[in-house]
């Protein structure tokens, strides 16, 4: 199959959050399984260029409308990890994607409108004539309704149209004269059953339109699809998406292990596996080496040399992730013996003030650093230095975090949610097997619960500690079976009748 999967974000190179990784995890697998795939993404001004081999003019001067005019466009080719991959550059005088950042923009709406569209008219300029277009979350929501309003006719009638939710509290509201601006028609799209939003009734919904219009639409864990046909998951899409149920499915995202993986990792100072052996043998790979990278990163970090729990925490500092809950976890870690490192950054000046607060407050402690602007090498060293590792999240639609964690030896500690429900199972309570400490309600008395248990787990019991970390390292959580599912998904909407 020919799939050309269209989105904002892409590992390594163009990475906000899960959305880049995963991108960058399943395009490879399917890539490794004999499938023919290409990227069309952004060319933002801040992408990491040092990530693109053998980058060269594709396309001088692709013609794209936008608010009644015809915009030129340059097209770029690069190699991103063996992935052949787009890159649009608008020549339209407010330059879209040079300004210095991925999102944030108070303009991000027609930024993204303007990239779908541009996108469109770039395949089929070029007459690329894909099984399946594959869309993610709201930036590239607009493509299906304008394929199956604008695009789709005789000599372009091939691609199905597949778009995957990633997290569906962002769903591009916006107004019908901003659809007006790529050449659809705003006010015919402002109906219930098209693109008006269920509750604001003035505005648009880009998300609601991928699925009304996607030939299937997905999302990231059986579990989050589950809760997001639920008032309080669906963030008022929930009737939407019962309404087209019949193509909905929720698939549980991957890790790549060629880049999440303590025994090839390229940012880790030595490499070590789940591999015991017999005390008389040695072996620079075996679990003992994670101890050496957490007195390598203590001594980086200046923290203090002592037996104790490291909880580690790498995530994007916003509302969704429990900010609250990690804080207290901080402060549970101070009082009951362990240490706390924290990578991340906040969008949201508030928090992004709190947390700063908090680095003054305690920057002399040596059990607690916090580092808030994302560094790819911490992030690597941080899953395999830590003990612990803390997903608080008030929801997840899947979360990648925990499934790393375990690879490196770190124990998750969990909020029984979304993706998080689907993969990490309580130590104590689960009858499936525990693999991490999890907990139901998302307040302190919760979190303390699951964290007591774990801590009294470290210090009491390090043979069962030990047990659990290999068991974790070997749980495969690859994107083999989450790919071989969109695979079967792909075949079945190119099978079917338009």
């Amino acid at each position: 199959m020919h799939i050309v999967h269209i989105a904002s974000e892409l590992a390594p190179l163009a990475k906000v959050g899960g959305l880049a990784d995963v991108l960058l995890g399943l395009c490879r697998e399917l890539s490794w399984k004999g499938h023919d795939v290409d990227i069309i993404i952004p060319k933002y001004d801040c992408l990491d260029s040092d990530q693109i081999r053998d980058l060269s003019i594709a396309y001088h001067d692709l013609k794209s409308y936008y608010k009644g005019q015809w915009h030129s466009n340059i097209v770029w080719v690069g190699w991103v990890e063996n992935l052949k991959v787009y890159f649009i550059e608008p020549q339209h005088y407010r330059y879209f994607f040079n300004r210095g950042c991925f999102y944030g923009c108070e303009d991000d709406i027609e930024r993204f409108l303007y990239f779908s569209r541009a996108a469109l008219e770039f395949m089929l300029k070029t007459q690329m004539q894909p099984d399946i277009i594959h869309t993610h979350d709201w930036h590239t929501a607009a493509v299906a309704p304008l394929y199956y309003e604008l695009y789709k006719t005789p000599e372009f009638s091939k691609p199905r149209i597949i778009h995957t939710i990633h997290n569906i509290e962002y769903q591009g509201e916006c107004a019908p004269a901003d659809l007006d601006a790529i050449g659809l028609n705003g006010a015919e799209l402002l109906k219930p059953d098209k693109l008006q939003d269920n509750y604001a009734l003035a505005n648009i919904n880009l998300l609601k339109g991928a699925i009304v219009y996607s030939d299937r639409f997905t999302t990231v864990s059986p579990n989050y699809a589950k809760e997001i046909t639920t008032p309080l998951g669906g963030r008022g899409l929930d009737a939407t998406i019962l309404k087209y149920a019949n193509k909905f499915s929720g698939i549980l995202n991957g890790i790549d292990y060629s880049y999440w993986n303590p025994e090839i990792d390229r940012y880790l100072p030595v490499h070590y596996s789940s591999r015991e052996l017999p005390a008389n043998k040695k072996d620079r790979n075996t679990l003992d080496k994670k101890g050496f990278i957490k007195r390598l990163l203590r001594e980086r970090l200046d923290l203090a040399e002592e037996h104790c729990p490291i909880i580690g925490c790498v995530c994007r500092l916003v509302p969704q992730k429990g900010t609250d809950l990690i804080k207290h976890a901080l402060t549970y870690a101070l009082k009951h013996g362990g240490q706390f490192i924290l990578l991340g950054s906040s969008p949201y000046p508030e928090i992004n003030a709190e947390f700063h607060a908090l680095k003054q407050q305690y920057i002399d402690n040596p059990h607690v650093h916090l580092i808030l602007h994302y560094q790819e090498e911490f992030s690597h060293l941080i899953y395999a230095a830590s003990d612990l590792f803390i997903v608080p999240s008030l929801f997840e639609p899947c979360g990648l975090t925990q499934m790393i964690a375990l690879k490196y030896g770190a124990i998750p500690v969990v909020r029984n949610t979304g993706g998080l429900a689907d993969t990490i199972f309580d130590v104590d309570y689960s009858e499936k097997g525990g693999n991490g400490y999890t907990f139901d309600f998302p307040d302190t008395i919760g979190l303390e619960s699951a964290l007591s248990r774990a801590f009294d787990c470290w210090f009491h019991d390090p043979d069962k500690w030990r047990k659990l970390m290999v068991s974790g390292m070997d749980i495969d959580f690859s994107w083999n079976e989450p790919s071989n599912q969109y695979i079967k998904l792909y075949q079945e909407v190119i099978n079917s009748p338009s």
